[in-house]
């Protein structure tokens, strides 16, 4: 009997759990931790890289919202939305694509949280983090949704208050300049030591590859749709609320910074940029504080990525026949707990990777990240513009189609400045992916409606 009754994913999520697993999604390593990085590569100008990759998401994300409102009460995930419009192949695609991303995120954000740990416990081994990560994030997808909504509630809020700070100090910083050096010379430091965008349109398509990836997470929104109360209006209303929020925490920061340091003391810098302001204001155990921080993003960003990836995998292989069907199974609380233990299991693969590939892993997987949230983002665009041509109007059609031309230049952009060994590995998984598909297996093809 037990059985019987847990054949459904429970509907324990609210708009306030959504708004913030949206905003705990996007704000992440890519902000603590990869803002110097994006600085390095593009100087002040990647400004205008955040701002395009800022409003290229805002337009993926309301086109992810009109596909919400049409879709119907049985679509699950990022495959039941696009579905409709791309076709079953598509949908498949786009779930095990989006799988791929978050075992990889999995990883990425364990190897990068395993160092910054290290830096308080430096004679602990890498695998030992990576085990008490593990374990952590295993008992916490495993008891209920409730429980994980409320962790990456609590997660998020204290990310969103130090930017706060951060932002807070840095207007102060500012404003002591101008106060001490007048205006001009306090902005002058954008445009000095090499100018505005020191390597030039390169340096900017560049740090696109950081950009995207520091925005990815956001469509995660669309994995909640099974587990949402009321998802039609929940999900839309937290897309609406935190798409500004999430481009002004990155952009308005990343202005500060620049203008209160050189930018090329911020690139240099083996610290995050946020330890630099903290210390700049006298606050005592700076680099403690931002670490901690820094740590909990990354948790944040891993127990996402297990509540995401076992999703998808229960979606993927509850209505197939055999031994798959086996990790899709609930437990008492309504979660599918061996799709949890799977995905939670891949964590280990990471601390294999790191011991053959080094310091250069996280490197390597954020550009296969920034390469799968492009494709999917794509996806998602070209499926709200069929639905702008089916039943939206000329300004929907246009934007949604704009979106389609932005991404598809970004992409080539990437393209050919990314690394050729990241490249080759990501599109050899794509293919991988793209002919595994067989429509007389995908229980979703089956279905009518």
């Amino acid at each position: 009997m037990e059985k019987t009754k847990n054949t459904k994913l429970k509907k324990q999520l609210s708009s306030r759990h959504i708004t913030m697993l949206a905003l705990g999604g996007a704000i992440g390593a890519g902000l603590f931790k990869g803002s110097g990085e994006a600085i390095g590569i593009a100087g002040p100008s990647v400004l205008i890289a955040f701002l395009i990759g800022g409003c290229v998401l805002f337009i993926v994300m309301n086109g992810l919202g009109k596909l919400v409102l049409d879709g119907g009460d049985t679509q699950h995930g990022l495959s039941g939305l696009v579905r409709p419009f791309l076709g079953s192949h598509s949908a498949d695609f786009v779930d095990w694509v989006y799988y791929s991303m978050w075992t990889i995120n999995i990883i990425a954000e364990a190897v990068a949280a395993a160092s910054f740990l290290q830096l308080w416990f430096p004679h602990i081994p890498t695998w030992a983090f990576v085990l008490i990560l593990a374990v952590l994030t295993t008992l916490i997808n495993l008891y209920s949704v409730r429980l994980f909504a409320e962790t990456e509630y609590w997660l998020a809020f204290a990310k969103i208050s130090v930017i706060i700070l951060l932002i807070i100090f840095g207007i102060y910083l500012v404003g002591q300049q101008m106060l001490g050096h007048g205006v001009f010379p306090t902005l002058q430091n954008i445009t000095n030591h090499g100018g505005f965008a020191p390597h030039g349109m390169k340096g900017v398509i560049n740090s696109l590859l950081v950009v995207i990836y520091s925005y990815g997470g956001s469509e995660l929104i669309a994995i909640t749709v099974s587990e949402a109360d009321d998802p039609k209006k929940a999900i839309p209303k937290a897309i609406r609320g935190v798409m500004g929020r999430i481009i002004s925490f990155y952009i308005i920061p990343l202005f500060l910074l620049l203008i209160i340091f050189p930018w090329n003391n911020l690139a240099g810098t083996t610290v995050s940029p946020f330890v630099m302001v903290f210390e700049k204001m006298n606050i005592p155990f700076a680099p403690d504080i931002v670490n901690f921080v820094i740590v909990l993003a990354l948790f944040s960003s891993i127990n996402s990525g297990v509540y995401a990836s076992s999703r998808l995998l229960y979606f993927r292989l509850k209505d197939k026949k055999g031994p798959a069907n086996k990790l899709a199974v609930l437990n008492r609380h309504h979660v599918p707990q061996r799709s949890v233990l799977f995905c939670a299991s891949i964590l280990y693969l990471g601390v294999v990777l790191s011991y053959f590939v080094g310091d250069e892993l996280f490197g390597y997987l954020a550009g296969s990240l920034s390469y799968t949230v492009l494709v999917i983002w794509i996806m998602i665009s070209a499926a709200a513009f069929i639905l702008s041509l089916k039943r939206g109007t000329l300004f929907a059609k246009c934007v949604n189609l704009l979106a389609l031309v932005i991404l598809g230049l970004i992409l080539i952009g990437i393209l050919l400045t990314n690394s050729i060994g990241v490249t080759v590995l990501t599109a050899l998984l794509y293919l991988i992916i793209f002919f595994s598909y067989r429509k007389k297996n995908d229980s979703f093809a089956m279905q009518k409606g």
